[in-house]
Formats: structure tokens, C-alpha cells, sequence
């Protein structure tokens, strides 16, 4: 009851709603940068291992960090985001995440850059898992889809714009400018927000759970250190057997604890609603699909068909600028219609462009393969802000911070199994029609890439499918209880 008093109070505070659009605006510029540094590194890092002198398979660290990182900690400052406050934990983010973009920036040697890559992941953790918590406390509930829309957008075009964004400051500037852009940036916000951000108002005082965060960090570390390494050195080799091990054992050993504490980390009750589980399934498997394009399509467009970095980069942004035009749109008529018939048409829109994907080959038109990107964007625009919708609103106000962070958690796996997937799948098939092993583009056979690539989609395909059944599934039996 306490706790549904001081949400409304959030509600009903005239200067907080005074202030609400600029709240978004704040909460969503770092929402935007954090998740934007999960992929813009992606494109420097040739520079990196040249200007550093390392080799690539060490370079790719600088990601790798990162979103290990980021996906160990969300989980417990979304908790704490609920036991000590929401707003405080993305004050405290903001300023871990502007200090680590700074220290990125200077590349003195390898060992200090994923030092600088940690400290700013720590960072963004803080934000990401506690940004939709406090939009959704803030925002009355006829308006509150409209806001988890543009927060939506910010998660997406951060996501996936990383590349084209990257692309472009690397054609003029050295590549530390990637992470020293956030700083001013960052800055500017920190002020708005000291100035707009109310003081918490929703804070428990309940124990932490540390026991349930070590098990599930070490659950983590171990399954994407396996995973990355297993990229680089390949999956059946002792050393990443014994990583995949460990987090099976780490796995059971916190599905068994969790239930049996007071206060646990996570609450499995959660996933008793269907609308919290089914929707959080279907956002991990959309970003497992969206990173099987952010990983081939450069390959298709720069080596395939010869298009200029800078071209490619601008053909690729048609899918974060067509997002973030109809996610807010989504999330407005969400708030009129309900969100169950959006994520489904969403869904097919989504599915519809992986089978062009699918169908794309050397011959196809530029503009057509435009055309699936526009659509793969207008899909995930109308998909995203409804689900998001869905997940925030299935939980009560105290338990909106692990909430937040578990919706965060599925997004950043679903980035890096989407990434692990599509490469894997990627070289398999090329390495099945090539007769070889195959570990990059083959200059000399264009066709050897786009029977991989068209494998690579069908998967793709398939995943997205999986979401669009169970979500057309919910649709229907809403519909038929409704009618009854």
C-alpha cells in the first residue's frame, strides 16, 4: 500500500508533471549513449589494434567487456534501484558512465582501456536497468506507453545505429572521439537532470540479496567469456567447455537458492505473469534478430556490392531513424487500443523483412534491400514500445527496478547471442559450400558469402517466427476471453 502511495504522489506532484517530457528527455539521452556503446566500438576496432599494436582477437575485448559487464550488474541495481531509489542509482550511473568515456578516450595501452570500458559499463548498468522504472512511476498511466515508446527508441537506436554513427566520426576524427563524444553530451544532461529530477520517493530499505548477485555474476562471466572466447578459439576446446560448465552449475545453483531467501534478487513470482514472461521472451528474441542484420548487412553491402562505407552507413540508418519515428507513434496508440495487436503486427512486419533478407542476392536492387531495412525498422518501431509497455506495467511499483532490470538483461543477451549466433551460423555455411573453413569474407566468391548470409537469415527467420506465434497466440486468447 505504501508503495502505491508514493507512486501516485509522483503523479499527482504538479511540478513533477511539469517537468515529466524533460524527465524523458534526460532519462533517454543516457538511455541512448549507454546502449549506444555497446556497438560503436564494433567499427574501430581495426584502428584500435593498429594504433594499440594487438592483434584484432585482443581488440575485440574492448567490446567484450563491456556487455559482460553491463549484463553481470543489472540485475542488482535494478534491486537496488527499488531498495534505495530508482532516481539516486541513475544519478550515481550518469556519473561512473561520463567519467569512463572520458578515460576511454586516452589510448595509452590495452589493460587501461578495458579498465576505462568496466568503469563506464558500471555506469551504464545503473541507468539501463533503472530508466523504464522511472518513466513508468512518472508518467500517468494514459500516457505512460507514449513515454516507454521514446525510451524504446533510445534502446533501439542506440543499439543498432552504433556502426553508421561510428562510421562517421572515424572519416574525420581519431577514433577515441567515439567515447569522447558522450562527454559534453553527458554533462548537459547531468546538469538538466540535477535541476528536473525529483528525490526518490519509492525506497524500501529491504536487504540485498549479495549471495544471489554473486552467483548470478559468476553465471554470467563464465557463460560470455565462454562464448567470446569460443568465437576466437572455437566451441569444443576444453577451456570453453569448462566456462559452459560452470555456468550450467552457476545456473542451477541460483534457481535453487533464489527461492528459498527472504529477499532474493530476483522474485520468480514475476514470470507467473504471463505478460511479463511472454514479453520479455519476445524482446530477447527480436534483438537475437535484429543483431543477425547488424552483423551481415555490412558484409553485404561493403564486400558484396562494393558500396562505400559512407553510403552503406546511411543505407543502415534507415532502420534506427524509421524506429524511433514510429516507436513513440506505437506507444501513443498503444495507450488508446491496448499493446497485445501492435506487438503481433509489429512481429509480421519484422518476420516479412527476414524473408526478404532472405531472398536478397547480388542482384537485387539497392533500393528494394532499402526497403526491407525501412520495414525491419517500422516493425521494431511498433513492436518495441508496446512490449515495453507490456513489462513494466505487469509488476507493482516496488518490484519496477528489477523490472527494468531484467527487461534490460534480455535486451543486452539478446545483442550478444545475436552476434554469437549470426557469426557462427554466418562461417558454418560458408565454410559447408566452400569446402574449407572459412573465418572471414572471400573477396573471390561473392556467392560462397550469400549462401551463408541466405542460411544465416533463415535462421533469423525462424527466430522471429517463434516470437510472432506466441505473441499472435496471446493476441488470440485475449480476443476469445474477451468474446466470452
Amino acid at each position: 500500500m505504501e508503495t502505491t502511495t508514493q507512486k501516485a504522489s509522483f503523479q499527482t506532484d504538479p511540478q513533477v508533471q511539469k517537468n515529466r517530457w524533460w524527465i524523458l528527455v534526460a532519462v533517454g539521452l543516457f538511455t541512448f549513449m549507454s546502449t549506444l556503446d555497446g556497438s560503436i566500438v564494433n567499427i574501430a576496432l581495426p584502428v584500435m589494434s593498429r594504433d594499440l599494436k594487438i592483434p584484432m582477437n585482443q581488440a575485440e575485448w574492448v567490446v567484450s567487456i563491456y556487455l559482460i559487464v553491463v549484463c553481470a550488474l543489472l540485475l542488482l541495481f535494478g534491486k537496488l534501484g527499488d531498495v534505495l531509489g530508482k532516481i539516486k542509482i541513475f544519478r550515481i550511473g550518469t556519473f561512473f558512465f561520463v567519467l569512463g568515456s572520458l578515460l576511454c578516450g586516452f589510448n595509452q595501452s590495452l589493460t587501461m582501456l578495458l579498465l576505462a570500458r568496466g568503469l563506464q559499463a558500471f555506469g551504464a548498468s545503473m541507468t539501463m536497468s533503472n530508466n523504464n522504472g522511472i518513466i513508468t512511476e512518472i508518467f500517468p498511466i494514459n500516457e505512460r506507453g507514449k513515454a516507454l515508446g521514446f525510451i524504446g527508441s533510445f534502446v533501439s537506436l542506440g543499439s543498432i545505429a552504433g556502426p553508421g554513427i561510428g562510421g562517421l566520426i572515424l572519416a574525420v576524427l581519431p577514433w577515441g572521439y567515439i567515447f569522447w563524444l558522450n562527454v559534453p553530451i553527458g554533462i548537459l544532461t547531468m546538469i538538466l537532470g540535477h535541476k528536473i529530477l525529483p528525490k526518490d520517493l519509492s525506497i524500501s530499505r529491504k536487504t540485498i540479496d549479495f549471495t544471489g548477485f554473486i552467483i548470478f555474476m559468476l553465471l554470467i562471466v563464465s557463460l560470455f567469456v565462454g562464448v567470446f572466447l569460443g568465437q576466437q578459439i572455437g566451441f569444443t576446446q576444453p577451456l570453453i567447455i569448462g566456462l559452459f560448465l560452470v555456468a550450467l552449475v552457476m545456473l542451477a545453483a541460483f534457481i535453487w537458492y533464489e527461492p528459498r531467501q527472504q529477499e532474493p534478487l530476483i522474485s520468480f513470482k514475476l514470470f507467473r505473469n504471463s505478460a511479463f514472461s511472454l514479453s520479455l521472451i519476445a524482446g530477447f528474441l527480436i534483438f537475437v534478430t535484429n543483431f543477425f542484420f547488424n552483423v551481415i548487412s555490412p558484409f553485404y553491402l561493403e564486400n558484396a556490392r562494393s558500396i562505400s562505407p559512407l553510403l552503406a552507413g546511411y543505407i543502415l540508418m534507415m532502420f534506427p531513424i524509421l524506429q524511433v519515428v514510429a516507436s513513440p507513434l506505437a506507444g501513443s496508440l498503444s495507450d488508446r487500443i491496448g499493446p497485445e495487436l501492435l506487438t503481433f503486427i509489429g512481429l509480421v512486419l519484422i518476420s516479412l523483412s527476414q524473408l526478404g533478407y532472405f531472398l536478397t542476392d547480388l542482384n537485387t536492387p539497392i533500393w528494394l534491400f532499402m526497403a526491407f531495412v525501412g520495414l525491419v525498422g517500422l516493425g521494431n518501431g511498433i513492436f518495441q514500445a508496446p512490449n515495453n509497455t507490456m513489462v513494466m506495467s505487469s509488476v507493482t511499483a516496488k518490484d519496477l527496478g528489477i523490472a527494468g532490470g531484467i527487461n534490460a538483461l534480455a535486451r543486452n543477451l539478446g545483442m550478444v547471442f545475436g552476434i554469437s549466433i549470426a557469426t557462427t551460423v554466418l562461417y558454418s555455411a560458408m565454410s559447408h559450400d566452400y569446402g574449407q573453413h572459412v573465418t572471414t569474407y572471400l573477396p573471390k566468391h561473392p556467392q560462397v558469402f550469400i549462401y551463408g548470409m541466405h542460411v544465416a537469415f533463415l535462421v533469423a527467420l525462424s527466430v522471429c517466427l517463434v516470437a510472432t506465434v506466441l505473441t499472435g497466440v496471446r493476441l488470440f486468447r485475449k480476443r476469445t476471453s474477451v468474446r466470452s
